[in-house]
């Protein structure tokens, strides 16, 4: 079984690409069953956020597998392939373990060490997971990146200076009005960016904060939490006027800021200047609003040039992640490289053999008086016994050699014998030795 990521991320695709593939929630249902349907994949699963759009798949075939994952992704966006293949980044095998891991330890983030990656990865695991797309594969490589982003975060200070595209943002405020002191925010959503942002705009000192969202109540309760005003969704557009900064994340399909509205506002305030921060994939700001005098706009895109001044801070830091990566991909090849049947097979045989053995002689040190020819009767009797037992589990792994439950019946055949165990009590000895 093959592994490979086909997808784009910030650093292939600019936004008004990315935006273009991106799942959204109410999307996924269907996506996952088609990934399915699609013609040689077995297990899958969708990261999609606002920096990056990845499909992980197993796959029978690692050509066939890329060009049809490619072609998924085309017929469920309804978008020719030639419009986006320049900026798909593709990963197979060994590569696509260390790229996961890398997205899961946040080194492959705009903001290396921002914690919010990890906590979508498990978003999308569980969604595979919800949508029976994750399989034996799947579950084991996701708990394994899991793992191993939790051992860079205390292994190393990856995270002690890091930010988020909230706080990068409340920064490129801050630089453009001089001091965010006395100045009105207007937050349009009420998820994690968002409410990640208005603690930042809190600690640097704004005057008031108003928070808008599709859900009134969720609204009222990101307001409360920071002594803010909730507006009601359908009449945010009338609060503009009021606002200095909006910052805006939602999962809307359209733009919900245009032109004549942000036109609206600065007439009622007398052309004062207003910044505006769209972090949402899709875009939730009309671009041509930053054709307009007094108004700044910028996008995700944008936050790299705030957020690239970590990076050398970073970079050793970075190193020793890389290096727990190194370490933690070669366990996980080893476990998939134990996926394979033969080795499978081998290992049952000799477990079953070595417990054979060590009966046997257990049983002859309480006999007295027993004859060569009697002791090969009796490894001749274990023997069969042990071969009959181990029969019928070794005829049906055959079976599914071939078919898309092989890794299912080879895992749980693994576990009954107690394989695992075995090869690590055998890996502690040689270390011994």
């Amino acid at each position: 079984m093959n592994i490979i990521v086909v997808g784009l991320n910030h650093k292939t695709a600019p936004v008004e690409i990315r935006e273009k593939i991106s799942f959204q929630p109410t999307m996924l249902e269907d996506a996952h069953r088609k990934l399915l349907e699609t013609p040689g994949v077995t297990e899958g699963m969708i990261l999609s956020t606002c920096n990056r759009v990845e499909v992980y798949s197993c796959v029978n075939d690692i050509e066939n597998g890329i060009r049809e994952v490619k072609g998924f992704i085309s017929a469920f966006h309804g978008l020719p392939i030639e419009r986006f293949e320049e900026h798909l980044f593709v990963c197979s095998a060994e590569d696509a373990l260390k790229h996961l891991f890398r997205v899961a330890s946040s080194l492959d983030s705009m903001v290396v060490g921002e914690p919010q990656i990890l906590g979508q990865l498990k978003d999308a695991y569980q969604t595979s997971c919800k949508y029976t797309a994750a399989g034996v594969i799947i579950n084991k490589l996701l708990h394994r990146a899991f793992s191993v982003a939790k051992r860079v975060r205390t292994e190393t200070k990856i995270a002690s200076s890091a930010v988020s595209i909230s706080y990068a943002a409340v920064e490129l405020a801050k630089k453009i009005f001089g001091s965010l002191e006395g100045k009105v925010v207007m937050l349009v959503g009420a998820g994690e960016m968002c409410e990640l942002a208005a603690k930042h705009f809190i600690n640097s000192g704004i005057k008031e904060i108003y928070v808008t969202n599709r859900t009134f109540e969720r609204a009222e309760k990101l307001a409360e939490e920071f002594k803010g005003t909730p507006v009601p969704f359908n009449e945010f557009h009338q609060s503009l006027q009021k606002v200095d900064i909006v910052l805006s994340s939602t999962g809307a399909p359209h733009y919900i800021i245009k032109p004549e509205d942000v036109t609206e506002a600065l007439r009622a305030r007398k052309q004062k200047p207003m910044f505006f921060i769209d972090i949402a994939v899709p875009r939730d700001i009309d671009p041509k609003v930053n054709d307009i005098d007094n108004v700044y706009l910028y996008d995700i895109d944008d936050m790299q040039g705030v957020i690239e001044a970590n990076v050398k801070e970073r970079s050793k830091e970075a190193e020793k992640a890389e290096g727990i990566i190194a370490e933690e991909l070669k366990g996980f090849i080893h476990w998939l490289k134990t996926l394979d049947l033969n080795p499978t097979i081998v290992g049952i045989r000799e477990r079953a053999e070595g417990v054979r053995k060590k009966e046997l002689e257990k049983a002859l040190s309480y006999l007295k008086g027993v004859s060569p020819e009697q002791v090969k009767v009796l490894e001749s009797m274990t023997s069969a016994i042990v071969n009959k037992l181990i029969h019928h589990p070794i005829v049906a792994l055959k079976a599914h050699a071939k078919d898309h439950s092989r890794d299912m019946y080879v895992e749980v055949a693994r576990n009954m014998f107690n394989l695992a165990e075995k090869e690590k009590e055998e890996t502690e000895e040689s270390l011994e030795d």
